[in-house]
């Protein structure tokens, strides 16, 4: 049986500002929201519901803000360690500890995803001043209590050229997974622009980066859909030829497998932009993923690129940062450097 992701933000508390955050990057005064207790109850109800008619199994990223600030965080993780619901937390360094680690594992997480989003002196100041080297600390944490570590790296023009030594870092420090994902802007003028051509050599780097490291006990997951592209072109991604014409098997997951729950109980197709398909407290999660406000984004003629790409059912790089750059989500992706006849 498949899993079925839902990324929840219970609480929009954090002891950072990150330029690129979606919620205090426009606004660093607004109040702050947490979900009551009582709703995170009948929200994960809800989550079990629907994937007991759909027959998935539910996977859950746990983030915020911070997570580990909500009030009842820990009677959070006791109600998925009581239903045997597996989840991983997105969240920040500065509260763990060998102790805590050890709490968490306990309680059944099973990965914990840090950001590096620079060397020390460009992380610092996209995020928080010391974070760095705190963030670098804490992996060991991590791993000592047995959760696997995961690093995230938000790409952008800003640090597209300090990415690689940040493998190498990660390498260092024996982290378990490594992905990066491009920057989508919360305004036009806070577009930090990649060049397509350049971001195809970026992967070109990355790639021969992540073959240089194979062998190390890390595991570089391909994030960006235009992976698909580039080993496309390499000649190491074939369309299955026993694959029907119909079937979407891969690319985007944006009301494909994935939901995004927020601390307010609005329901995403997708965190990264403006997609707000419903309210987990008045409706259905089941009915809000089937219904026509999610179908939208699930209409793949409309897209006006990859619509008449032959990689359509397996990339469609991705949206969000098409719609970061045009309040379109269906259109071309800033960063694909592919020549599509239409």
């Amino acid at each position: 049986m498949e899993y079925f992701a839902f990324q929840w933000h219970i609480t929009d508390a954090c002891d950072q500002r990150c330029k690129h955050c979606y919620i205090f990057s426009e606004d660093n005064s607004i109040p702050l929201k947490s979900m009551p207790y009582e709703q995170i109850e009948s929200t994960l109800y809800n989550i079990l519901s629907m994937c007991a008619r759909m027959q998935r199994l539910p996977y859950i990223y746990l983030t915020g803000g911070d997570p580990i600030l909500h009030p009842r965080f820990w009677d959070v993780l006791a109600l998925f360690k009581h239903h045997d619901i597996p989840f991983t937390i997105l969240g920040n360094p500065f509260h763990l500890s060998d102790e805590v680690c050890e709490r968490l594992r306990f309680y059944g997480c099973d990965k914990y995803q840090l950001s590096i989003d620079g060397l020390r002196s460009t992380h610092d100041e996209m995020r928080r001043p010391g974070s760095f080297d705190i963030t670098l600390e804490k992996i060991g944490c991590i791993r000592r209590a047995g959760i696997k570590c995961a690093v995230m790296t938000t790409v952008s023009g800003t640090n597209i050229k300090e990415i690689p030594s940040i493998v190498d870092i990660v390498v260092e420090h024996g982290v378990r997974i490594f992905a990066f994902a491009r920057y989508c802007p919360t305004s036009l003028e806070k577009s930090t622009h990649i060049e397509p051509e350049e971001y195809r050599d970026f992967l070109d780097v990355m790639w021969n980066k992540f073959q240089q490291y194979k062998d190390s006990g890390t595991i570089f997951n391909l994030k960006d859909h235009l992976w698909t592209l580039y080993l496309y072109e390499k000649g190491l991604f074939t369309i299955p030829e026993d694959l029907p014409a119909d079937v979407v098997s891969d690319g985007c997951n944006c009301a494909n497998c994935h939901l995004t729950i927020l601390p307010d109980g609005m329901v995403m197709a997708c965190r990264r932009f403006d997609s707000c398909v419903g309210d987990v407290g008045q409706q259905s999660l089941y009915d809000i993923f089937t219904g026509e406000r999610m179908d939208a984004y699930r209409d793949y003629d409309r897209f006006e690129k990859c619509a008449d790409c032959e990689l359509l059912r397996f990339c469609r790089g991705c949206p969000a940062v098409a719609y970061g750059y045009t309040h379109n989500f269906y259109a071309a992706d800033p960063q694909c450097w592919k020549e599509v006849k239409r």
